[in-house]
């Protein structure tokens, strides 16, 4: 039953390729605008020794997880919600909660396919080197797109209606760019707010990313900060989600 389910929803988000596509075309706009620059694909200072485009890759893969958690499964299952689709399913055989884990499962889907793209676009076209330590670089995404697939998931909770979950996910979305380094790269940020910026989900994936990428020794501490946000974000999730 969840496997058709997810099959429902799957076809249901295939229908409106804009929204899907979206998550995609910023994080390769990025990717294409900043690779285009003279010398992208040479180790820069500026960017703790990592090529331009590099970051770009790794910082497109964050925004993709960033606009999936915090900007489209909440306004959808805020949506289903206002429309009384969770309270109609609650009478029937089944369970509302199966339409959440089918949620999760597209935007995951959505997600890793973000990353092959990015990472086969930034080799083919601008010749970035693939992740020198693909396994840490494998669970640093994996966690980072978890915690803040949680945080949507907690966002979709307390929203009672499709524009309160656009409105808190784009609260959420915003600063979380400014956090990852979108705005401004990390490497160039003054100290205290680098460590404000290690102490975010997004942030943090990030550099674990990063470092990852570059062959350096991903932090534990980092990887612990995105476990502890997926967590405590999937346990308040389940606390507090009203199906109608």
């Amino acid at each position: 039953m969840l496997g058709r389910i997810i099959a429902v929803e799957f076809r249901l988000r295939m229908r409106e390729l804009l929204t899907p596509l979206f998550a995609l075309a910023l994080p390769l706009a990025l990717l294409f605008g900043f690779g285009l620059v003279p010398d992208a694909d040479q180790p820069t200072d500026d960017l703790g020794g990592q090529a331009l485009t590099e970051y770009m890759a790794a910082l497109g893969v964050a925004v993709a997880f960033a606009i999936l958690a915090l900007m489209m499964m909440p306004g959808v299952l805020s949506d289903y919600r206002e429309k009384g689709v969770l309270r109609r399913m609650r009478a029937t055989p089944v369970k509302p909660s199966a339409l959440l884990v089918a949620q999760l499962v597209v935007n995951a889907g959505a997600g890793l396919v973000s990353v092959v793209t990015l990472l086969t676009v930034g080799t083919a076209v601008f010749g970035t080197a693939l992740p020198r330590d693909p396994a840490a670089f494998a669970a640093a995404a994996l966690l980072c797109l978890g915690a803040l697939l949680a945080i949507g998931a907690l966002v979709t909770a307390v929203s009672p209606s499709a524009r309160a979950g656009n409105a808190l996910g784009s609260l959420l979305f915003f600063p979380s760019l400014f956090f990852a380094g979108v705005y401004l790269p990390y490497d160039k940020m003054p100290g205290p707010l680098r460590r404000v910026c290690g102490f975010t989900p997004l942030g943090a994936g990030l550099r674990a990313m990063r470092d990852a990428w570059m062959g350096h020794d991903v932090r534990i501490s980092q990887l612990a900060i995105m476990a502890l946000y997926g967590l405590v974000a999937t346990v308040a999730a389940a606390r507090l989600f009203r199906w109608e």
